[in-house]
């Protein structure tokens, strides 16, 4: 049996769909159905999905997919969230009559894990299928992937050989940020930007290494480093 909130949001998602074809955001979803936060929405799509109600798309923003609804569920986009039936004033009486206590925020998502990049000389960073559990609190806005780290020479900025990159995706990045770059559409590598006129300087974070500079057109930016997931053995 649904919560009162996973069907109101799986009725607000179903509406949303229908009216546009595109699902709402997650901003849009925290409003609809008067939540504090968005860690509140991650745990009900979570629940959602591994009910085998919604799942969601992968590599792809704002893309959920309605599976199936609940028996007792309006599908009418009129009375996605104004009108209920006398089954969701039940299930709403109920919840209201015995709250539970909030699940812990610990909503965990699954992203794509790309293979290994070096922090190092530049490496082929591998295009794989797999992806990995990442807690939401590490991500903000936007689509990511995750790289493991090969390689010392961004130790200085506290990324070690083993680490997890979690990187946005991106074409676009400001001078001093950390990037993961493509150079001569084969070979990745993760380094601070710098641009000196028609030149991209891509720096290490360790004194042992020097930098390596190339024609702009020869670099393109694939990603902003957004986090760091690191395993102790």
């Amino acid at each position: 049996m649904l919560t009162a909130k996973q069907h109101e949001l799986i009725r607000f998602i179903q509406q949303r769909l229908g009216e546009t074809g595109i699902s709402p955001s997650f901003e849009e979803m925290k409003e609809a159905l008067d939540l504090k936060s968005k860690s509140g929405v991650h745990r009900l799509i979570s629940a959602l999905e591994e009910r085998g109600f919604i799942r969601r798309l992968p590599n792809r923003a704002r893309a959920l997919e309605v599976i199936k609804l609940p028996e007792d569920a309006v599908t009418a986009p009129a009375a996605a969230k104004a009108s209920a039936t006398a089954a969701n004033d039940a299930v709403v009486s109920a919840h209201k009559a015995a709250p539970v206590a909030p699940d812990p925020a610990n909503d965990v998502l699954q992203i794509p894990l790309h293979g290994r990049i070096a922090a190092g000389a530049p490496i082929e960073a591998i295009e794989g299928q797999s992806s990995m559990p990442v807690p939401a609190a590490l991500l903000g806005p936007g689509d990511h992937y995750a790289l493991e780290v090969s390689g010392d020479s961004m130790i200085e900025a506290g990324i070690f050989d083993g680490d997890f990159a979690l990187v946005r995706r991106t074409e676009t990045a400001r001078d001093g940020e950390i990037v993961v770059a493509l150079v001569d559409n084969e070979e990745a590598t993760l380094k601070y930007l710098r641009r000196e006129g028609a030149m991209v300087r891509l720096d290490p974070a360790n004194g042992a290494y020097e930098p390596q500079v190339y024609e702009a057109n020869r670099v393109q930016v694939q990603g902003k480093l957004a986090g760091l997931l690191r395993r102790y053995h």
